[in-house]
């Protein structure tokens, strides 16, 4: 049921909180609306972005209560909140939606927005933890604020409705589909070539091929304008055009190398309308007899002349320069219906002489076979042709400047696409209906009874036989002027031809500047910025018009374009076959974000439609194609290598995903095989960049061969711990990408460090790409360390053991932790930023100074104070780096970086104790065969006895010569369980004297006291039943020291602790001695599952 007006309602358990009702737009009249409820079924909130009044929302209200809504209603849905008569708090400070108080936020379009968005503001709504969290009673909101506030927006709105009001206020012209698109596109794509080139073609086709020359080249555009359609409505388009929909397709790579060739070829292609203008003009001027200086002159000059009128009116702003497009419009609209008219126009004798005799039937017939003449064929009147179909980008280059692309561009451009063909296939058919092929154009050329004549033009009384033996002027094949001939009124044509030149220069003219501005802004290439700003209220290129003027002044001064002509159609072909191929990528890529409004396209006509593109770019000038992919592929491979800090969510990404996730469940289906193991390790670093050299060496063996994921671990109040984590991600992963480590970061958020830790060796990974191997620093801090800290990472080893992974712990003299060095630097960095700034102000004040003359001299003190002030902040600066040098620990810098070395010539010393699945092994040998360890030979330490050394060397070298492990040298230890000597063993219980209980000395109540109350304390029964184990180790440490000294790096077998048995200092007291005063070491110790074969 709905609600109504009756206080009852609001007792009534069956009520659904989220129905309210829509009552009408005068809500004074209570009483009404309580008989419809009654009576009408019930209805249910609706929202809606209009301002119709059928539409607008009601909330009801108790009686008496009206008042505490009259501020609900304004503008329609627009609202401003107030009390609610029902809120628990004393203050309202949540907008009511569903009927209850709630700081959820219906969808609305503006929290969808990009930041800089100029079509709206963008709102933020409220955080996933406001909405999670109970809610504080204490807000208190402003009447104004309240709305905002309830739906997530910051106070920062009035300062975004006060710029668009500005925008609004500043008159920025934007433009419909027709003005915007249609028109430009029409008169970008009918060009010189309906005027002076179809007839000929026609000729040359006949009709039933012409049309077909015709129908394939708008296959080309038809395929393209569709996917183009459908990248368009895919999301909001912004300026750039073919450069905007191919990078944010398929990314900077592709965008970035096809817009700086478009661009160029919009700017070389204004030259070549220029000069087809001025070439028309000066075969006038020849006709007459009026030329300035001669023909190659007369074009530069009309050249220049023309294309600095066609500069201004571009600069002038893209209003005068859209006004200017529908008057050309107009012109050539009239000279194509003129041509029509001509056509029905009574011939005349002159006429006839010429092959024009109105609509014949045997004309018609004649001319619709092909007759190639001269060395032309099919695919060569085709790449003549071509280029007239292009201009179908002319409006979508200008997206910027249209009110809505994505319906402006594909209503636009298809429209275009379709007037312009049946405009084209009308002249064509109309023209070889009405024009003979040859003709003399001698009246007196007349039918002679008892002559043999050939053609239809025999039959109308005319024989022009006399053409198939020596060359004539007029007709189709002869004559680029027929369409003035057969025209009502001549003149007409040539302003048409005027008209189609202009018009394509002047789009051509405008498109290239917002192309490469819109380039510049990316900044993609990173010295082109200077012509990313814009002027005026359309933010106009004007820097960009300049550098096209430039350009289009280069061309046209050589006035010879036949040769660079092929390249710029093959420039337009490429990006139109770019085009298609972004279609076809995105659906490809099936990403959730691909979902154009436009439906009519499929992903492999638009393939179809890029590798014809591709063809047709070969057929028209093969060179011309090589070299467009010639250079494309320069400037991509340039653009990958500076790899661009951009993210436009291109279908290239979604593509990587699904390759990687194909790859990973592909993955799952092979089993594990030991000739495929790799070392796939978790590496304990905290924050990567604060133990580098833990990374370094686990980097070393893990690159390009394994899994690496640097791990973190928050500890603390949830929210905290979840807010530092999610804001440093980014950050850290960033680090690794640009120190080259090819590692994963992974953080989680845990109650205490084992705690996290255990979750990041349970579930981390994907997959079989699943971590095998636990990497940690040794914590050389145990003996002042709290006894948590050293449960926590004694029972990480532990937990490592139990779920099965390797265990690896690395340590280096002057340990791992440079975050003291870290904080110091960037103190550093901050005082030496703020002398800068010093600097720079003393500079402006001493300008000012020189500028303002003897007002300067009252602001000498002020510069004087400043100056002292620079000088006693340098000498801080100054002390505090003499401060620091002694902190900064030029060892531990040295320590952190010492595995990114080049390792000079020396040994690595495997002491490979215990047999754990080869891991010890396989390490050592894989830092080998890496560049900065190449130089270092493998030795090997294993226990013996001493009557078996040589036996021990053979059976030893035997097995590494199966596993095809090169070695330098076999060392057997045969005395490693022979007690060690009294100073060793003195200095090992002088370090574990702290730690023990001493439980042999007291009572048994005082023993077990203590037990309880230190149960982490080594006791006596503990020491002696572990004795033997102790001795190893101090021993081991002492044929270290006389072995390994000088190694570079040192490899050991971990000793394992059992669970539950050895205590926890006990065991850090056993990797303590073991690896003290020793080189880097490497304690490793294997799941015991081998990493080594030696079958094949």
């Amino acid at each position: 049921m709905s609600m109504n007006n009756s206080p009852n309602v609001f007792l009534d358990p069956n009520a659904n909180r989220f129905q309210v009702n829509i009552i009408n737009e005068s809500h004074d009249n209570n009483e009404t609306s309580q008989e419809d409820v009654g009576s009408d079924p019930p209805h249910y909130e609706e929202t809606s972005f209009t301002d119709e009044a059928h539409n607008r929302l009601r909330i009801s209200y108790r009686p008496g209560k009206k008042e505490l809504y009259d501020n609900f209603l304004q503008n329609g849905e627009k609202m401003e909140a107030s009390l609610h008569p029902y809120d628990t708090h004393t203050k309202m400070y949540y907008l009511q939606t569903f009927g209850h108080n709630t700081v959820d936020p219906v969808p609305k379009i503006d929290y969808y927005r990009n930041t800089g968005s100029i079509s709206g503001n963008k709102l933020n709504r409220p955080s996933l933890l406001e909405i999670h969290e109970q809610l504080a009673k204490n807000i208190a909101v402003t009447t104004g604020s309240v709305e905002r506030v309830a739906n997530g927006e910051s106070t920062t709105g009035d300062e975004a409705a006060v710029n668009k009001e500005e925008e609004n206020k500043s008159g920025l012209v934007k433009f419909g589909w027709v003005k915007g698109v249609l028109v430009r596109c029409m008169l970008n794509i009918w060009g010189v070539m309906l005027f002076i080139r179809l007839s000929w073609i026609i000729g040359q086709a006949g009709i039933g091929l012409g049309i077909i020359v015709i129908g394939l080249s708008v296959v080309v555009t038809t395929l393209t304008g569709i996917s183009m359609s459908a990248i368009c409505t895919n999301g909001v388009v912004r300026g750039g055009g073919a450069y905007y929909l191919i990078s944010r397709s398929l990314g900077p790579e592709f965008g970035g190398s096809i817009g700086l060739i478009f661009a160029f070829a919009n700017a070389v292609a204004v030259a070549m309308y220029v000069v087809g203008f001025a070439e028309t003009v000066v075969e006038l001027l020849k006709e007459s007899d009026t030329l300035m200086v001669d023909e190659s002159n007369d074009i530069r000059i009309i050249g220049t002349i023309t294309v600095v009128c066609l500069l201004g009116i571009s600069v002038a702003g893209m209003e005068w320069e859209a006004k200017a497009q529908v008057i050309l419009l107009i012109v050539l609209l009239v000279a194509i219906a003129n041509f029509f008219i001509g056509t029905v126009i009574p011939t005349n004798n002159e006429k006839k002489a010429r092959g024009f005799f109105n609509y014949q039937a045997s004309i018609f017939a004649e001319n619709f076979g092909p007759d190639f003449r001269s060395g032309e064929g099919f695919f060569s009147v085709f790449a003549i042709f071509f280029p007239a179909a292009t201009g179908i980008l002319a409006g979508a280059n200008i997206s910027g400047d249209l009110k809505d692309p994505q319906i402006a561009i594909p209503k636009g451009t298809m429209l275009a696409i379709l007037i312009t063909t049946v405009a084209y296939i009308g002249v064509a058919i109309c023209a070889a209906s009405c024009v003979v092929r040859d003709a003399t154009g001698n009246i007196n050329d007349t039918v002679v009874p008892g002559m043999s004549c050939n053609g239809s033009a025999c039959s109308l009384g005319y024989d022009f036989s006399r053409c198939a033996s020596q060359p004539c002027d007029y007709g189709l094949m002869n004559n680029f002027q027929v369409m003035s001939m057969v025209s009502g009124f001549g003149p007409l044509i040539t302003a048409g031809i005027f008209s189609a030149t202009l018009s394509s220069a002047l789009a051509s003219l405008v498109s290239a500047p917002k192309v490469f501005q819109a380039l510049c802004k990316d900044n993609v290439y990173k010295g082109l910025e200077f012509f990313a700003k814009g002027y005026g209220k359309n933010n106009e290129p004007i820097r960009g018009y300049v550098l096209t003027f430039l350009i289009a002044m280069a061309f046209i001064l050589i006035a010879e374009l036949n040769t660079i002509a092929p390249i710029i159609s093959n420039f337009f072909l490429a990006s139109y076959a770019l085009i298609n191929f972004s279609c076809f990528h995105a659906s490809y890529a099936k990403s959730p974000g691909w979902r154009p409004a436009f439906r009519y396209y499929n992903m492999w006509v638009s393939l179809f439609g890029a590798l014809l593109c591709c063809g047709v770019m070969f057929v028209i000038n093969w060179w011309a194609a090589l070299i467009t992919y010639a250079i494309e592929l320069f400037l991509y491979i340039y653009v990958t290598y500076k790899k661009p800090e951009v993210n436009w969510g291109s279908s290239t990404q979604a593509l990587y995903y699904v390759n990687a996730l194909d790859s990973a469940l592909a993955l799952t289906t092979v089993e594990d095989h030991v000739k495929n193991f790799r070392p796939q390790c978790i590496v304990l670093t905290g924050a990567p960049m604060i133990r580098p050299a833990l990374l370094d060496i686990t980097h070393t063996f893990t690159k390009n061969n394994g899994l690496c994921i640097c791990c973190e671990v928050y500890t603390g109040p949830r929210k905290l711990c979840v807010k530092e984590m999610n804001s440093g991600m980014a950050k850290k992963q960033a680090w690794l990408t640009k120190n080259k480590r090819k590692a994963f970061y992974a953080a989680v958020a845990a109650d205490s460090f084992r705690d996290g830790v255990k979750s990041l060796l349970q579930a981390s990974g994907l997959g079989r790409m699943k971590p095998n191997t636990l990497v940690i620093g040794f914590k050389k801090d145990w003996r002042n360390a709290p006894a948590t800290q050293v449960e926590n990472y004694v029972g990480i080893i532990h937990d490592a053991f139990d779920f099965e992974l390797g265990m690896i712990i690395v340590r280096i003299s002057q340990g791992f932790d440079i975050s003291q060095v870290l904080q110091v630097q960037e103190e550093l960095e901050k005082l030496e930023q703020e002398r800068l700034a010093l600097e720079a102000t003393i500079k402006e004040n001493d300008f000012e100074e020189r500028k303002s003359g003897i007002c300067g001299f009252f602001r000498k003190a002020t510069t004087l104070n400043i100056s002292k002030h620079e000088l006693k902040r340098e000498s801080t600066i100054n002390t505090m780096q003499s401060m620091h040098v002694g902190e900064f620990n030029q060892k531990l810098l040295e320590a952190s970086t010492q595995f990114k070395k080049k390792q000079g010539k020396g040994t690595i010393d495997i002491w490979w104790l215990f047999d754990d699945g080869g891991l010890t092994i396989l390490i050592p040998y894989i830092l080998t065969i890496r560049k900065k360890w190449k130089n270092c030979k493998l030795r090997i330490f294993t226990g013996g006895k001493a009557n078996r050394i040589e036996e021990e060397k053979l059976v030893m070298a035997s097995l590494l010569s199966k596993f095809r492990i090169k070695f330098a040298d076999i060392n057997i230890i045969c005395d490693i369980n022979i007690k060690p000597n009294k100073e060793s063993w003195k200095f090992f219980e002088e370090m574990i004297e702290p730690y023990r209980l001493h439980e042999s000395c007291k009572d048994i109540t005082t023993a077990e006291k203590l037990k309880r109350e230190t149960p982490w304390k080594i006791t006596d029964a503990e020491l002696e039943a572990f004795k033997e184990k102790s001795y190893r180790q101090v021993r081991l440490n002492e044929l270290l020291q006389e072995h390994s000294r000088a190694a570079n790096l040192i490899v050991l077998s971990l000793p394992v602790a059992r669970k539950g048995v050895v205590s926890d200092y006990l065991y850090m007291a056993w990797l303590e001695i073991l690896s003290k005063n020793l080189p880097p070491t490497l304690m490793v110790r294997g799941n015991h599952k081998n990493v080594l074969t030696f079958y094949s």
